[in-house]
């Protein structure tokens, strides 16, 4: 059962989400709340797997309780995925979310089953990125890559179907679909995307968007490699 916090400052959008999640056998809601200092004691006393959280709210914004829910619980282990919501596509409070930890971005005006699929995949160790936004982020790493990451010599170090996989995930494909592209299990792409993510020093998707343009393995207009078989 994955377990689920849900923290936004309108009622009426807390209770709708967890409604919908209610209606799923595999979720279950164990809180609702408006924000605040209050979430990150919370979230340490019950562990949910996934927070669902508003990006902008007056107590306390997304983007703070991502880093203080993390920074918390990561030094206690286990720390749950946050998942954030916003009414926006990309801003600055996309990027400071994924700075801080976010695993994924969902619109809130995505379709129910996009909501549901975002948690479950972020539950299961995936990012989840809604496509508007996901095309915008890799048009800004591919524009100004961050200095920090890795680059070509480091990215050396890859096999050449980590370097394969490392490709499609700057396209924005889930694990599934590049176990799909690939013509191998999800098993096996989750073991690729492991040890990229572990050789350079990765914390989520968005870092490997940016090494594999900083890197040169991708460039802005690259289409998509052919499927495989």
């Amino acid at each position: 059962m994955i377990t689920v916090f849900v923290v936004d400052d309108e009622p009426i959008v807390r209770s709708g989400i967890a409604l919908l999640l209610a209606g799923e056998c595999d979720i279950e809601v164990i809180a609702d709340l408006d924000g605040g200092p209050e979430v990150v004691d919370l979230v340490r006393r019950r562990r949910p797997d996934v927070v669902i959280a508003d990006v902008r709210m007056p107590r306390m914004d997304g983007v703070e309780l991502t880093r203080r829910i993390l920074g918390d619980v990561h030094r206690t282990g286990n720390p749950p995925k946050v998942l954030v919501l916003t009414t926006f596509h990309v801003d600055e409070a996309v990027y400071a979310a994924l700075r801080a930890g976010a695993r994924g971005f969902v619109l809130k005006d995505a379709a129910p089953t996009e909501l549901v699929a975002a948690v479950r995949a972020v539950a299961g160790g995936e990012a989840w990125l809604d496509p508007a936004v996901a095309r915008q982020l890799i048009d800004e790493f591919a524009s100004h890559p961050p200095s920090e990451l890795p680059g070509p010599e480091e990215v050396r170090v890859l096999t050449p179907r980590e370097r394969e996989v490392l490709v499609l995930i700057a396209h924005g494909l889930s694990n599934a679909e590049i176990a799909d592209h690939l013509v191998v299990g999800e098993g096996t792409t989750k073991t690729h995307v492991g040890r990229i993510f572990a050789k350079l020093g990765l914390r989520d998707r968005a870092q490997a968007v940016a090494v594999a343009y900083k890197s040169g393995l991708l460039r802005p207009d690259d289409p998509i490699p052919a499927r495989r078989g």
